[in-house]
């Protein structure tokens, strides 16, 4: 590696009105404990996010459901290894796993809420999570309970910052006036770009950061399913944007993507990270990888620099619901942020 590559930085960006700060560009654990592929061995999971804190990334993103719980114990250690005041630790609750036959069912109610905290803090072997989001929205039990047990957790130390995954708009603002919200995770990549119309600006009128997930379309940017395929053991078999038709589709927007890629001087997936990375300095996308090449290649797309004029003519190749299918399993679209409101706080019986 030249001495160049090794002197990308990594810039700092706020995260909502609270004072949390973060890298720019965070690291997703979920897919060392599997998902996307075969798991990594503990040793290898740990060599990969403590070279990501080498290169500069602070922000590490997990949760409870993830493995289920091995996800955390594996980040617990890696932060054994690194200084604890220098990362910012995200990690979340709220979808608790019954079985492959009944599925998963969401779960918000001030009882769950800290039994979950007492349980992460536990797995992950820490004093306090930095950032502890709701990772879906429990539409049953009134946000205001939801979030009346986090702002207790908050106040007692436990965790610092709170933040909602895959939350309506009116569910971000109704969290925000009982504490303030820090962040809100959200799936936000070229082709899924839906939360543009709606959350992305009630985001920046309430003053709350925005992470990113899946900022490479489920690693459709880094190729998988186009140039190599998609490992047999992985999710993404299922997935609908991967199938029949709609990858035939998508892989006309691929290559796209592709030819743009080649006129800025870098690779799909590292054109595809930076647009995501240029929509604004409240934006920490939280790519997930299991190889240091890839990382690399991640942090590399710090080097993409985008005018206004060239995001959009990226924007142009891929216009919003442009995708073809879905953007997630259907057992998952039916608790994403469109269908995320919960009860009024008085009509609790």
């Amino acid at each position: 590696m030249t001495e160049e590559q090794q002197c990308v930085q990594m810039p700092r960006v706020k995260l909502g009105t609270q004072g949390l700060e973060v890298s720019k560009l965070g690291f997703g654990c979920m897919g060392l404990s599997g998902f996307y592929n075969d798991p990594v061995p503990d040793n290898v999971g740990i060599s990969i996010i403590k070279h990501a804190f080498d290169k500069g990334i602070t922000f590490f993103d997990t949760s409870d459901i993830y493995g289920p719980q091995i996800n955390e114990i594996l980040v617990g250690k890696a932060l054994k290894q690194l200084p604890r005041e220098k990362v910012q630790l995200a990690t979340k609750f709220g979808i608790v796993k019954v079985d492959a036959a009944a599925g998963f069912i969401i779960n918000g109610t001030p009882e769950y809420v800290r039994a979950s905290v007492e349980a992460s803090l536990k797995r992950l072997d820490v004093e306090y999570i930095d950032l502890y989001y709701q990772h879906r929205i429990d539409t049953k039990t009134p946000i205001e309970d939801t979030m009346g047990e986090l702002k207790k957790l908050v106040e007692e130390g436990k965790i610092k910052y709170i933040g909602l995954s895959e939350a309506s708009p009116e569910t971000i603002r109704r969290a925000h006036a009982v504490h303030p919200i820090t962040a809100v995770q959200m799936e936000w990549s070229l082709w899924t770009r839906d939360i543009e119309e709606e959350i992305v600006p009630l985001c920046r009128e309430l003053g709350i950061g925005i992470v990113p997930y899946s900022p490479l379309g489920r690693g459709f940017f880094g190729g998988k399913a186009v140039v190599e395929s998609v490992p047999a053991n992985s999710f993404l078999t299922h997935h609908p944007r991967f199938q029949g038709e709609n990858l035939d589709r998508n892989k006309n927007l691929y290559l796209q993507i592709e030819k743009l890629a080649q006129k800025h001087g870098c690779t799909t997936s590292q054109l595809a990270l930076a647009w995501v990375l240029h929509q604004g300095d409240d934006v920490a996308p939280i790519p997930g990888t299991t190889k240091i090449k890839n990382l690399d290649s991640n942090i590399d797309c710090l080097r993409v620099k985008l005018t206004e004029e060239d995001l959009k003519e990226i924007t142009n190749v891929i216009p919003i619901n442009q995708a073809a299918g879905p953007r997630t399993l259907d057992s998952f679209l039916q608790v994403s942020w469109k269908f995320a409101n919960t009860p009024p706080k008085d009509n609790k019986i």
